[in-house]
């Protein structure tokens, strides 16, 4: 037999019986108002937060349906883009952006020597603007030497 200094369960509910006893009618009519009020709450709380959740689900999958249909288009636009490039004459050299195309029409201008010039014309050789986070000085200083000395066939 194991004795407590502390409250029992039997202790505990008889103090609460006393509690309400000698508690005034205004207040525990208070009380009782108070708790079916916040039932009410949770429940209107509960409704709301499952008709978020469906609207939500319902908006999610009509943006699916949006990206879907905005992939599909993009797809099918592309493809029509890709037949009548690839149906151009030429089409496999014409692949370059802008930037590059002046360089294309310079091809034709080509003399032997002068290939280090045009490969010196898309380098960068201003060591102070390059942001780039490799050392690339040795490669700089291989190309300035083939074009100012080209190798010899």
């Amino acid at each position: 037999f194991k004795e407590s200094n502390g409250s029992t369960d039997s202790y505990a509910a008889t103090s609460q019986v006393d509690r309400l006893q000698s508690e005034p009618e205004s207040i525990r009519k208070w009380r009782e108002e108070q708790k079916e009020r916040l039932e009410q709450l949770d429940a209107n709380s509960r409704k709301q937060e499952a008709e978020w959740k469906e609207k939500a689900i319902k908006e999610l999958e009509e943006w699916y349906a949006r990206q879907d249909e905005k992939l599909q288009k993009t797809k099918a636009t592309n493809r029509v883009a890709d037949e009548a490039f690839y149906k151009q004459p030429f089409a496999d050299m014409i692949g370059y952006v802008a930037a590059e195309e002046a360089f294309v029409n310079d091809a034709e201008d080509i003399f032997p020597g002068t290939e280090w010039e045009r490969v010196a014309q898309l380098c960068d050789f201003n060591p102070k603007s390059s942001k780039q986070a490799k050392d690339v000085s040795r490669m700089r200083s291989v190309l300035i030497s083939l074009k100012q000395a080209p190798l010899v066939r």
